[in-house]
C-alpha cells in the first residue's frame, strides 16, 4: 500500500510542478542534507595497510575529522552554507549545511598513530597501516 500512495503523491506533484512551476519556488535556505550514505568511500586492502578515498566535494580541508577507534573508522564532515551576497534577495538556495557523518568498521585493527591522511579536489586520501600485533587467529572448533 505505501507504494501505491507514494507513487499517487509523486504523479500530483508532477502534475503541480507542471502546471505551475513558478510557484513552487521557496525562499529557503537548503535542501535537506546528504545521508551518510551519499560520500561515496572505496576501501582498498593491500599486505600492510588499508587505503580510504572519500569524496568530499565542497568541504574545506579543516572542517573534515577523521578518527580511528580500533578497527572503526568514522569521517565526519561539517558542510557551511556561506551566503555571497547580504543585500541580495534569495529566491531559491540548494546548497546546504550541517554536519555529515559515515563509520565503517575494517577487519583488523589499524595503528592511528602511523595513518596519514591527504586532501585535495575534494577527495579524502587515508592511508591506515594495519597494527603488527593484531593478526587473524583461526580458532579449533572442538
Amino acid at each position: 500500500m505505501n507504494a501505491l500512495t507514494s507513487r499517487s503523491n509523486n504523479l500530483f506533484d508532477d502534475f503541480f510542478r507542471d502546471m505551475a512551476p513558478g510557484f513552487f519556488i521557496r525562499p529557503l535556505h537548503g535542501d535537506p542534507l546528504p545521508s551518510p550514505a551519499q560520500i561515496k568511500v572505496d576501501v582498498q586492502e593491500d599486505g600492510e595497510a588499508y587505503n580510504v578515498v572519500a569524496e568530499l566535494p565542497g568541504v574545506k580541508k579543516e572542517d573534515i575529522q577523521v578518527s580511528v577507534e580500533g578497527s572503526t573508522v568514522t569521517l565526519r564532515a561539517e558542510i557551511k552554507q556561506e551566503d555571497q551576497r547580504k543585500d541580495a534577495r534569495t529566491l531559491r538556495s540548494e546548497r546546504y549545511f550541517g554536519a555529515v557523518v559515515r563509520s565503517f568498521q575494517l577487519p583488523v585493527e589499524v595503528d592511528a598513530s602511523q595513518a596519514q591522511c591527504q586532501y585535495q579536489n575534494g577527495v579524502l586520501t587515508v592511508a591506515l597501516p594495519k597494527k603488527a600485533n593484531s593478526s587473524v587467529q583461526r580458532l579449533t572448533i572442538n
